[in-house]
């Protein structure tokens, strides 16, 4: 077989890469998945009640990148949703992220916002240099909050003490000094209408575009001539862990259906220290969808699974600064996503990613 591109991965990154790759430059694209479906972990499907679910867990979209949203936009219309998540700490449900409600409920106050400047204020212990994630939440919010709301949950995600996490695990964490108990505030936020694998599917309607489902890309690369490879696979997998093997955290999902119209009063309740689930989603509550059942999910997170998250961890990122010495010395691989780059993204950083290196590195080379 012959393709000027091919794409490992048919995720959102790989398919707006081959989106753009069929529909700017009108050229075929081959795009690769091990999986027996797209949309990679922003996959969607209805179970066995007609509920639809999300089965990698949650995926809510925000932005505040404009272009990416009229992008995304070209393949879906959206529901104006704004994602709101509660935390069961004491026996009680308070808003997440820290608000002035958030504040006022935990501690039985009637502050108003500049009183919970203060009192977070005098909460705040003095860190000289902030290195981890521990001595963020502890700068800003101090002792009792970390103990409460950051610190077993950080543990129970991670497996290891918030002291030995990279401070962006816990800097992506909002506290507001307001009474918006929205979980993001940025400017455009919802859900796809009809779900994220009918978004997916919308952008690989190309007739340029071919998918292989169920095929390891090392068993037919070796078949394939192309001029540039896009990779959003692991890196480490790529190199056939020539530094070693990267870690990742993985995730459990434990899915339930309950005979009843509603399970719990928000779409996401965190439990940061009760259980060994870090969270549960109530997927009706995202989608609005109408059913006299409700389905949850709750999640487990641990390692040697299925790779989601990179370790934000120095020693981590060290042995991947090896891997990305041999990254740069490719000529014709782009390496693009969470597993490729050795990073976070969310949904719409991972677009502008794809965005982006679609300009630089191809669309430039035409």
């Amino acid at each position: 077989m012959k393709f000027k591109y091919v794409i490992v991965g048919a995720g959102l990154a790989g398919l707006t890469m081959a989106e753009r790759i069929a529909n700017v430059l009108d050229e075929k694209v081959l795009v690769i998945e091990k999986r027996n479906h797209i949309g990679g972990n922003i996959y969607d499907s209805y179970n066995e009640e007609g509920i639809l679910i999300h089965n990698y867990g949650p995926h809510i979209f925000h932005t505040n990148d404009q272009e990416v949203y009229n992008y995304l936009s070209g393949f879906t219309r959206w529901n104006d949703f704004w994602h709101r998540v509660l935390t069961y700490v004491d026996g009680n449900l308070i808003p997440m992220p820290i608000t002035v409600e958030t504040i006022n409920k935990l501690y039985n106050l009637n502050l108003d916002c500049s009183q919970v400047e203060e009192f977070l204020r005098k909460q705040a212990l003095p860190i000289e240099e902030i290195k981890t994630s521990k001595d963020v939440a502890l700068s800003k919010v101090g002792q009792d909050l970390y103990e409460k709301i950051f610190e077993s949950y950080t543990r129970k995600q991670w497996g290891i003490d918030p002291s030995e996490l990279d401070t962006s695990v816990i800097s992506r964490i909002p506290i507001r000094l307001n009474r918006d108990t929205r979980y993001f505030s940025d400017k455009y936020q919802g859900m796809p209408t009809h779900g994220y694998t009918k978004m997916c599917e919308r952008m690989a309607e190309n007739r340029n575009i071919k998918i292989m489902l169920n095929t390891d890309y090392k068993e037919v690369l070796k078949d394939i001539s192309y001029e540039t490879l896009v990779y959003t696979g692991a890196t480490d997998e790529f190199y056939d862990f020539k530094y070693g093997k990267l870690a990742y955290r993985s995730i459990r999902f434990v899915f339930e259906t309950y005979d009843r119209e509603e399970f719990q009063e928000a779409p996401v309740v965190n439990y940061p220290n009760d259980y060994d689930f870090t969270r549960i989603t109530e997927f009706k509550k995202l989608s609005w969808q109408q059913h006299n059942k409700t389905t949850i999910c709750k999640e487990f997170p641990f390692t040697g699974g299925e790779p989601y998250y990179p370790y934000p961890t120095k020693e981590y990122k060290a042995q991947f600064a090896q891997y990305e010495d041999e990254m740069k010395k490719e000529t014709n691989i782009i390496f693009l996503g969470r597993l490729a780059e050795y990073r976070y993204y969310n949904m719409d950083g991972v677009v502008r990613r794809a965005l982006d290196l679609f300009n630089q590195r191809i669309r430039k080379g035409e």
